[in-house]
């Protein structure tokens, strides 16, 4: 037994001594079974000296030290040389901890020692709880965790599905119908424009649209029946213009000049329509409705238009978009009115192939001054929606050559003609293959030589020599006058046009030289 007195005195006299005994017995069993799930409790001195164990058994008389391997004073029968060691361990470690450190690491024995100093007794009370006693709670509770995470993620995942299903993929679902229904034609259209999202404000300007589309599409049948009846009666007009030329053709004894005038005729109406359905699109592609939708927004705002575009976010993007739409105007504007010239340098070529013919019976027209380069790139543009059609690269090569005093009108056809049949013949050839070479030089001082080359099907040998007669071609569709009549007009510029081909599948070249007359020696 220990006991513990305290004197107490009133005012400086002693007047009682309060005392408290302990039962060290009491506190050896209390120690020994109050302790935590898994854990025990020890009990040593600092000098080594083993106070109490759980497995500890003595007779009252033997005191077991733990820095000593050998017991003082008796026998004892506690644990084996293991423990022995392991109580040790303990006793090294709780020893060389710092002052204020009450938690410690056993690694070796995978266990934790909660450890605190017994004042006034020299003795230090240890707790050893092993690891296992830590870890397997919280592996559990990790894995509780870790099911009701996964059960709560699945349960979320679920619930944004249905959402996602039923507020976004039905209404895109119902956007893409509408777009395939306006795509065939029906504007009849239902979509829901009474949600109060983005989704509801997208199903009114869709309907918007799909409206402004039918009026559109309507002004367009209208304006497509009035082209029609003009395309009608342009082309009544032409067959009589194609009528009075033959009969000329027939009186003069030159219809084979009016079939071939009729031949380039086509080829030059083929650019002019083109150009035409181009102009067309560019025009309908003009951000007019934009316009319109702005004008609207801006009508709606008209009370605080000040405080809209300067502090709401659609306000300030205002004037970068009325920017943007004037640059894009003004460059379909500009590329509208390039086919139109376009348009107009075609129908006035036209013009001139027509009037070629009666130069066989009245007197042949003056010649003029024509760069060939210039010519070479009104070809290329007069055949330019068929050779993009036909997906045939262009290359050039192009030497400076001088200035000729001739009829360019009639060399304009011969190009024309030459390009048009390279493009056909590069139809057999691989989309990515097909080249199409344009060779402009001078091989001598007076002559000059323009080299039209393809690497499309080719020329059989045999067929080198028919190539220019009147009504010889090798196409299903051909007429055989393109190449008969460049061979006649070269020949009335004193030039030639000729042929190379090194057979079927390895493309051909075909030369025209014209002699090199300049202005100035004229």
């Amino acid at each position: 037994m220990v006991t513990a007195s305290t004197p107490l005195d009133v005012e400086g006299r002693h007047v009682a001594t309060i005392g408290h005994d302990l039962l060290l017995d009491e506190l050896m069993a209390r120690t020994a079974k109050g302790h935590l799930p898994g854990s025990y409790n020890v009990i040593f001195r600092d000098d080594g000296q083993l106070i109490t164990h759980p497995e500890l058994k003595l007779d009252g008389t033997v005191a077991y030290n733990i820095r000593d391997v050998s017991l003082s004073g008796g026998s004892t029968q506690f644990g084996s040389p293991e423990q022995r060691a392991h109580l040790r361990h303990i006793f090294e470690r709780v020893m060389a901890r710092a002052s204020a450190q009450s938690v410690l690491e056993l690694p070796e024995h995978g266990e934790f020692l909660a450890t605190i100093r017994l004042g006034g007794t020299g003795w230090n009370f240890v707790t050893v709880l092993p690891e296992k006693e830590l870890t397997v709670p919280a592996l559990l509770a990790a894995r509780y965790v870790l099911v009701f995470g996964l059960a709560s993620l699945v349960l979320e995942l679920a619930i944004m599905f249905w959402v996602l299903r039923e507020q976004i993929s039905r209404p895109l679902l119902d956007f893409t119908h509408a777009t395939e229904r306006i795509a065939t034609g029906n504007f009849q259209v239902q979509l829901d424009t009474r949600r109060q999202d983005e989704l509801g404000q997208l199903a009114w300007s869709f309907r918007l649209m799909a409206d402004e589309v039918q009026r559109r599409e309507e002004a367009l049948r209208q304006a497509n029946e009035g082209l029609e009846q003009r395309v009608d009666e342009r082309t009544r007009e032409l067959k009589d213009v194609h009528r009075q030329l033959v009969q000329v053709a027939r009186q003069a004894g030159r219809a084979e000049v009016a079939t071939s005038v009729l031949h380039n005729v086509g080829n030059v109406l083929n650019s002019v329509h083109t150009s035409a359905m181009l102009a067309k699109e560019r025009l309908v592609g003009l951000q007019v409705d934009d316009v319109g939708q702005l004008a609207t927004l801006l009508e709606e705002r008209r009370d605080d238009l000040a405080t809209f575009l300067t502090q709401d976010e659609r306000g300030r993007n205002v004037m970068p978009f009325l920017s943007g739409l004037g640059q894009h105007l003004r460059k379909e504007t500009h590329e509208a009115v390039s086919l139109l010239d376009e348009v107009g340098r075609y129908t006035e070529h036209i013009g001139t192939i027509v009037k070629l013919q009666q130069n066989y019976t009245r007197t042949p027209r003056l010649n003029e001054p024509a760069h060939l380069v210039e010519l070479l790139e009104d070809a290329l543009r007069i055949n330019s929606a068929g050779l993009t059609r036909h997906e045939v690269r262009v290359e050039r090569h192009l030497s400076p050559v001088p200035q000729l005093l001739t009829d360019k009108h009639k060399v304009l056809m011969i190009l024309v003609n030459l390009i048009s049949n390279s493009k056909y013949a590069l139809d057999a050839a691989p989309a990515e293959q097909r080249c199409l070479t344009l060779r402009v030089e001078a091989p001598a001082a007076d002559r000059v030589r323009i080299e039209v080359s393809d690497n499309g099907v080719g020329i059989a040998p045999e067929l080198l020599t028919r190539i220019f007669q009147h009504g010889f071609t090798t196409r299903e569709e051909g007429h055989g006058f393109g190449l008969h009549s460049s061979a006649l007009a070269a020949q009335e510029l004193g030039g030639t046009l000729t042929a190379h081909s090194d057979g079927p599948g390895r493309g051909a070249t075909f030369t025209l030289e014209l002699p090199c007359t300049s202005p100035e020696a004229a």
